[in-house]
């Protein structure tokens, strides 16, 4: 792997810029995903929070869910944000008749489980064994269950939810790193894209 690994964000909807410059930051070559080719020219993949439901009908509408199914099952590095990581779950709890997702990370995943809007709210997390990090929820999902080759990196204090979680490649949290500016998760991932 290059020293600068090419990441693509998934540009259909969500927190597109904050993703691109917390990846900069950590020494990555940022590039928007869009179309199916520009996801074949990436190292890892990002797909940022934003909201779940939009992001499945976009990303079929513009020929990427199954690109991006191919692509997670060949192995390429993804990590997902809030709807991010609903996307990259296997099965959810709360979702919209007939919503799909990505799949990859063998978890149930319960959309909008921390409440609405109005229940947003910021907590200290133990990520990944690494010390504290500033945790933004918004209306954000939590892990309700784990299959055995997932790795459990953070849970939130309220109710000792999980909040983070790691199954080979692929990484998801339920809150949204890209909006306190502590990069500590983007350079998590920047580092499993090296290694891969």
């Amino acid at each position: 792997m290059s020293i600068a690994p090419t990441i693509g964000v998934f540009a259909l909807q969500g927190d597109v810029r904050e993703h691109v410059r917390a990846l900069e930051a950590v020494g990555a070559k940022a590039v928007a995903v869009r179309r199916p080719g520009e996801l074949e020219a990436v190292d890892g993949l990002v797909i940022p929070g934003g909201e779940s439901t939009t992001m499945w009908k976009l990303a079929d509408t513009f020929e990427l869910l199954e690109p991006l199914r191919l692509r997670i099952k060949s192995g390429m590095p993804a990590y997902g944000s809030c709807a991010g990581m609903i996307m990259l779950a296997d099965r959810i709890e709360g979702g919209v008749e007939g919503q799909e997702t990505i799949g990859g990370i063998d978890m149930v995943v319960r959309r909008n489980a921390f409440g609405r809007q109005v229940d947003s709210f910021e907590s200290d997390i133990d990520f990944a064994g690494r010390g504290g990090l500033r945790a933004v929820f918004i209306r954000a999902p939590w892990v309700e269950s784990v299959g055995s080759d997932v790795e459990v990196l953070a849970r939130a204090e309220a109710g000792d939810r999980i909040v983070a979680v790691r199954q080979g490649p692929l990484l998801a949290t339920s809150f949204h790193p890209e909006l306190t500016g502590d990069v500590g998760v983007h350079s998590y991932f920047v580092e499993m894209v090296r290694e891969l």
